[in-house]
């Protein structure tokens, strides 16, 4: 099975915004450059992730995102379908030439895969040991006072402590 960009860069979005929950509204900048996503993208999946009921946006100086519901509550199926059926829908849906068994089998398959993917919500994924230090490695492969991400050396999540300034 293949995932669109968009459905992966979707997930791992919604992954930082559940891991910052405490910390408050992320700025669309801070997605941008922390997921390595270009800003005019994050704003297309960011449109559709608001469409969808998946996050809220809060305007203005120190505004951005937060999940519209607790992370436990976001069924990483629930974001791959929503990605996947905007990808769909301008894309058209084209006969794919397959038998009927074929159909039958690629419907039961899927099913099975949407179940699975159900089950893993947004806050299985953050509270993954193997997640959280992929996040620190991250941060720490980066220089973080730029112009565009500065705000991340503030952010923390109350009672967190990061490795340096600038991890979550």
């Amino acid at each position: 099975m293949r995932l669109s960009t968009k459905s992966r860069y979707a997930v791992s979005a919604l992954l930082h915004l559940a891991i910052h929950n405490q910390a408050g509204p992320v700025p669309l900048a801070e997605v941008s450059v922390c997921q390595g996503i270009s800003m005019s993208y994050v704003d297309q999946i960011f449109a559709l992730l608001r469409q969808c009921g998946l996050v809220q946006g809060t305007p203005g100086p120190g505004g951005g995102y937060r999940l519209a519901r607790p992370a436990q509550a976001i069924p990483v199926g629930e974001v791959i379908r929503a990605m996947e059926s905007a990808a769909a829908s301008g894309r058209g849906r084209g006969g794919r030439g397959m038998s009927d068994l074929e159909a039958v089998v690629w419907e039961q398959l899927e099913r099975r895969i949407d179940g699975f993917l159900d089950r893993i919500s947004l806050a299985d994924l953050a509270h993954r040991p193997g997640i959280r230090e992929a996040l620190l490695q991250q941060y720490d492969a980066r220089v973080w006072r730029c112009e565009v991400c500065g705000v991340l050396s503030s952010r923390r999540a109350p009672g967190e402590s990061g490795r340096r300034a600038g991890a979550p």
